[in-house]
């Protein structure tokens, strides 16, 4: 059984789908040059969206356009629930630095609507043109996207989503655009694992500004996808992204040897739960295989 069969028996052992490509940086190279499993499928980004939102912040504040120190109020029509700000009762007065090591550390989604706004989307769009990941869409911020759920399902406005989604029909929660990659944040695996790329030999954007996105992705919060396949002496550096039915993660692995590899799993399944621990360890699995394909002799 070959490498692309393993992976695919992985996901089907968790009832999943995934769409996973993987490859060396900086010419580090094994037996394969890539593990490829339906890398240029469109996917729902979910907040792996966040690491392009992080290269056009870090690429403004490096070109002097935006001052990382200058501190914003989040408003209470962004805190709609989650993660760090976005879910405070009170409006803190955070710094934009702090707001977008809050995006990508804990996948804040009031803090990336800050960033979304004070970077705009055409800084963003820019990362993406300049990079050419043409398969890669950016489309709305978080809370625009919410919005749209709450519309598409008919619920009333500033109930808990999270409740909503798990008690609606599940046909009408995969019929979202949020879950479609024709309408919603969406990219390929490819995509994702050539910004990786990119932003770790400093193509990216400037050097002070690639560095600060790979020490951000190297303090995400959430370790049980796919850092959970490798060794504690394994760095994994990553973004991941939740929404219904999908679970994904973008990331970078480092050896001890120094040899680093670009990684991008994408995951669809019929499970619409907030936690799937199976699912989280396949994607782990997933990418163990992947990278120990690339490093075979």
């Amino acid at each position: 059984m070959g490498v692309r069969d393993e992976i695919a028996a992985t996901f089907d052992a968790v009832g999943a789908r995934g769409f996973v490509h993987a490859c060396a940086i900086g010419g580090a190279r094994g037996a394969a040059a890539e593990v490829d499993l339906d890398a240029d499928h469109p996917v729902s980004a979910a907040s792996v969206i966040k690491i392009a939102f992080a290269v056009a912040f870090a690429r403004a504040v490096a070109g002097g356009r935006l001052d990382p120190r200058m501190r914003v109020e989040v408003p209470a029509e962004l805190r709609l629930g989650g993660s760090g700000t976005a879910g405070f009762a009170d409006p803190p007065l955070v710094s934009l630095r702090d707001l977008a090591l809050l995006m990508m550390s804990v996948s804040d989604n009031a803090a990336t609507d800050l960033i979304y706004a004070h970077v705009g989307v055409e800084a963003i769009r820019a990362v993406l043109t300049d990079l050419d990941l043409i398969a890669t869409h950016v489309r709305s911020d978080m809370t625009s996207a919410h919005r749209r759920v709450v519309a598409e399902l008919g619920l009333p406005e500033g109930g808990d989503l999270d409740a909503a989604l798990a008690a609606a029909d599940p046909e009408a929660v995969r019929a979202l655009a949020w879950l479609d990659p024709a309408r919603a944040n969406a990219t390929t695996p490819r995509d994702m694992t050539s910004l990786m790329a990119a932003i770790w030999t400093d193509h990216a954007g400037p050097p002070e500004a690639c560095a600060w996105v790979r020490e951000a992705m190297g303090r995400r919060e959430n370790t049980q996808r796919l850092a959970s396949g490798f060794d504690a002496e394994i760095h994994v550096a990553g973004k991941t992204g939740t929404i219904p039915f999908v679970r994904n993660e973008a990331g970078v692995v480092t050896y001890p040897d120094g040899r680093r590899y670009a990684v991008a799993v994408f995951t669809r399944s019929g499970s619409r739960t907030a936690r799937n621990a199976p699912v989280d360890a396949a994607i782990g699995q997933a990418g163990r295989l992947a990278v120990e394909a690339l490093r075979r002799p």
